[in-house]
């Protein structure tokens, strides 16, 4: 795995990064697909470690000369050390780092100290994983990405198109509950290419906050930012209003902004600065939800219908 890190941080063609990253994936045990992905794009399964700077440097010990890690060591090692707590966290993190760099080559210290300290640039982050998926998989890469968007897990989406193929990767499919990749800008030329690219089209007003889904599964929400971080805590007001809205399970895309006396969005830093606030009784708690689209709504999916039904749809699901 660090060798192939380090060989696709000596490349710049892509074909090149999805062979090489292909020859990978087709070696690997079905349980170490999610991790070896969550390590080449950077991502650790684990989330944010918070390993600082300070401690890995603490963490410095000569290179092993011999390889003897395996994936899942490492895996259950950054499971420590995220779920280190309380007093002593930052020795006993260095403790692991120690032990663990120890036990590494010079490639491999090189690849865990830039996934540790999130200076991981090789070139192979999701865009390029998701082709290197579908080719090395021999399935569509259309059906790798909406997999991906569906599951917002781009190494079980791995995992299902190199086990199951095609197959396993229409059995992944919205639920609420479950964090999904949101849909984002892309560019065009101008105007007339885009609508020609589109059909028809709305045309919106912007309103620049904090992207946001909110799920409603069972009565509970959850909410989720547009890098799937759970931010249900920080935003009380929100909470409340999905709590109250009808027809059961609800999959809702917007934003969240604050608003000042006379209903006019505030500054975006201030929106910013209130969504950053500490949870659960921030700021944030004080910002309010401007939904524009509804993936989920009447116990089905509807993620799949034109905007303009979606948008009927919403009109329902949301007060005036």
């Amino acid at each position: 795995v660090a060798e192939t890190s380090r060989r696709l941080a000596d490349t710049s063609k892509r074909s090149e990064k999805w062979s090489l990253l292909g020859d990978l994936l087709r070696r690997l045990e079905p349980a170490e697909i999610p991790v070896v992905v969550g390590f080449l794009t950077g991502a650790p399964r684990q989330g944010r470690i918070g390993v600082g700077w300070r401690t890995l440097q603490a963490a410095r010990t000569d290179p092993a000369t011999e390889p003897t890690l395996d994936v899942g060591e490492v895996h259950r090692t950054i499971d420590q050390l995220a779920a280190v707590s309380g007093p002593g966290v930052t020795a006993a993190r260095r403790s692991l780092l120690v032990d663990l760099f120890g036990r590494a080559t010079a490639v491999e210290q090189e690849m865990l100290w830039r996934i540790f300290s999130g200076e991981l640039r090789q070139g192979a982050l999701d865009g390029v994983m998701v082709d290197a998926v579908a080719k090395s998989s021999g399935v569509p890469v259309a059906a790798v990405r909406r997999a991906t968007m569906m599951s917002g897990d781009l190494g079980e989406t791995a995992r299902a198109a190199l086990t199951g193929g095609t197959a396993a990767l229409a059995e992944v499919s919205l639920t609420p509950g479950r964090a999904v990749q949101p849909m984002l800008a892309s560019p065009a030329t101008d105007v007339a290419a885009a609508l020609e690219a589109t059909g028809p089209s709305s045309v919106e007003w912007k309103l620049d906050g904090a992207r946001i889904q909110a799920h409603r599964r069972n009565g509970a929400v959850r909410l989720y930012t547009r890098n799937l971080n759970d931010v249900t805590e920080r935003l009380g007001a929100v909470v409340g209003l999905v709590e109250g809205l009808p027809d059961g399970d609800l999959v809702l895309d917007g934003e969240v902004l604050g608003v000042d006396d006379e209903g006019l969005p505030r500054r975006f830093q201030d929106t910013m600065g209130d969504f950053a606030a500490d949870a659960p009784l921030g700021r944030g708690s004080g910002l309010q939800a401007f939904f524009f689209d509804v993936l989920h709504a009447g116990g089905a999916a509807i993620v799949d219908e034109p905007l303009a039904v979606r948008r009927e749809v919403l009109t329902t699901v949301l007060p005036a």
